[in-house]
């Protein structure tokens, strides 16, 4: 076997050995040695193999499949831009701390600034935005090669999955591939390829368990003072932190209030707590003397106002890594696991607090159920039905714009949601939710709007041969940024530029784009039709597109809000 090629199956035997079960690979010549030996883990059935054109929609596919799966998930390709199209992915798992592993093919290091074709600086292509990077080095006949690339994914698979205590997030390993590239020609490398004779990892760090990290945590402590939990954006683990909050809540007396992707704490949260935060009055004489926050909040300005209030204490309650803390308010920062400690103090006179804010978001929750559903077409209203019809052990992945906020707003609870809140941004959405349709059990859908949709509209194209994405895409159609009709620029003092600078009306042809890339599509115009459609399990790629008119948004939000408050008085 030549060097190239034994170099590539030594790399993909160790990554199945760390327990890596799905790949992502784009095609290339450079990156053949992987293509190859990637095949054959798929042809045995030690891995599953998804094959995509687009190197920007692979590296999200395999951003979902990690999310959905909890392990790590490579994503390969040849060298050149096909490199820089991972780097939108890679800065979203970085954020959201995504075991992402970025295998990219390069030429010899010796052909780098020569101007040899797709040739450039790919070592440190993406910056700091890494938990480790490593340029493997170009495989030759010598002898001792071997062990190291085991090590060396064995510690790539460490660095990408935290787990020396660190935050998971993206590695990135760069393989300069000399040629000959393909099995049975050239020179043959005679050291013996195997690894640890039991199939173990070439190298295994050794982890406490969660009950020992547990063990070692502190308690979330309780003064007495009244206080609210903020429960934001939260890593998918075999531990549900937002259910654990929940609990921590409840025997505490606070008041929880939760964004969708917050896990289990979403089912037990106060409905419609942005409204709640939002009604001035009301909250001048229910001002929290303290706020708990856990996870990353992400969503409203109500919220990350609360936050920057110099008259409250916060404190975090977060995963490794930097922590969430624009305002530079927090006073302490703890780990997840104290969550599940006992101890702390108990709270003075909770069960008023607590019942105060519960009656609050009873009020509002009475006075905006009505005119939420007789605002279809609109988001809000798509998402309470969406929400209201879909299996009890459903997930939606919410698109980054207006759909996670239209599902905050819904304020149904349901089925679970996942959202990329690393960096928000509406690329490779599509691709993200098809990855977590083919990395879980439940069904899948996904809650778009339509600029999110066009955005990623080449990762509905999968191939004959590939496993199909079992994944219902819900676009909510306003052809335009409705979004920015609800921040400063929709104000009506900008609206002779509005139009054409922010909300990009597209026209485009959604049924068209979907036919075209093979999925298949229905339009709906009423709300029981929505709730026909998204009943049925998903099979297959189904886009289904609800139309509706983004020049109402600004003043159903305004209303709601209104309505909230006057609920309150």
């Amino acid at each position: 076997m030549n060097p190239s090629t034994a170099c590539a199956e030594v790399v993909v035997d160790e990554l199945v050995r760390h327990g890596v079960r799905d790949a992502v690979l784009c095609p290339g010549s450079r990156s053949a040695p992987l293509a190859f030996a990637l095949h054959g883990a798929d042809r045995d059935q030690r891995l599953r193999l998804h094959v995509r054109l687009d190197e920007r929609a692979a590296a999200f596919l395999a951003l979902g499949l990690a999310k959905g799966s909890g392990r790590p998930v490579p994503v390969v390709t040849t060298s050149g831009t096909a490199v820089a199209n991972l780097h939108p992915a890679v800065l979203e798992a970085s954020h959201s701390g995504v075991p992402l592993l970025l295998l990219t093919a390069d030429r010899p290091p010796e052909l780098r600034g020569t101007g040899a074709n797709q040739t450039t600086d790919q070592p440190g292509i993406f910056g700091s935005a890494v938990r480790w990077q490593h340029d493997l080095g170009t495989p030759d006949t010598r002898p001792g090669q071997v062990p190291v690339w085991r090590s060396t994914v064995s510690r790539a698979i460490a660095a990408a999955t935290g787990v020396r205590g660190e935050q998971p997030g993206p590695v990135h390993l760069n393989l300069p591939f000399r040629e000959p590239l393909v099995p049975g020609e050239g020179p043959e490398l005679a050291e013996p390829l195997g690894g640890r004779p039991d199939g173990a990892p070439w190298t295994a760090p050794v982890t406490g368990p969660v009950v020992s990290r547990v063990l070692s945590a502190p308690p979330v402590p309780d003064d007495g003072r009244r206080t609210l939990m903020v429960v934001g954006d939260l890593p998918l683990e075999d531990v549900d932190w937002g259910a654990a909050a929940a609990e921590l809540a409840a025997s505490r007396g606070w008041p929880l209030i939760a964004e969708p992707s917050s896990g289990g704490a979403r089912s037990h949260a106060l409905p419609h707590g942005t409204l709640l935060l939002s009604a001035t009055d009301w909250m001048a004489s229910h001002r929290p003397e303290r706020v708990v926050v856990v996870g990353r909040p992400t969503l409203a300005r109500p919220v990350s106002r609360l936050l920057a209030d110099p008259g409250l204490d916060v404190d975090l309650v977060v995963a490794p890594g930097p922590w969430p803390d624009p305002a530079g308010r927090a006073r302490s920062v703890l780990p997840l696991e104290s969550l599940l400690v006992q101890g702390g103090g108990a709270a003075a006179e909770a069960s008023g607090w607590v019942a105060e804010w519960a009656d609050a978001a009873s009020l509002v929750s009475a006075a905006v159920a009505g005119p939420v559903a007789q605002s279809w077409p609109s988001g809000v209203a798509v998402a309470r039905t969406l929400t209201g019809a879909v299996a009890p052990d459903a997930q939606v992945f919410a698109g980054s714009s207006n759909s996670v906020r239209d599902l905050e707003l819904a304020a149904t609870p349901g089925p679970r949601v996942v959202a990329s809140r690393g960096l928000a941004g509406i690329d490779g959405c599509l691709s993200t939710a098809s990855g977590l349709a083919l990395a879980s059990e439940r069904p899948t859908y996904a809650l778009v709007g339509d600029l999110t949709f066009l955005h990623d509209v080449g990762g509905l194209v999968v191939g004959p041969p590939e496993l199909q994405p079992d994944l219902t895409v819900v676009v909510v159609n306003d052809d335009g940024g409705g979004i920015f009709s609800l921040l400063e620029p929709g104000a009506s003092q900008h609206a002779a530029a509005f139009e054409r600078v922010f909300g990009t009306p597209h026209d485009a042809d959604l049924a068209a784009l979907s036919r075209g890339a093979g999925a298949r599509f229905t339009s709906v115009s009423a709300p029981d039709e929505l709730a026909e459609v998204v009943a049925a399990p998903p099979s297959g790629l189904h886009v289904v597109e609800v139309r509706v008119d983004r020049t109402g948004h600004r003043d159903l939000h305004a209303r709601l809000r209104a309505l909230a408050a006057d609920a309150l008085r």
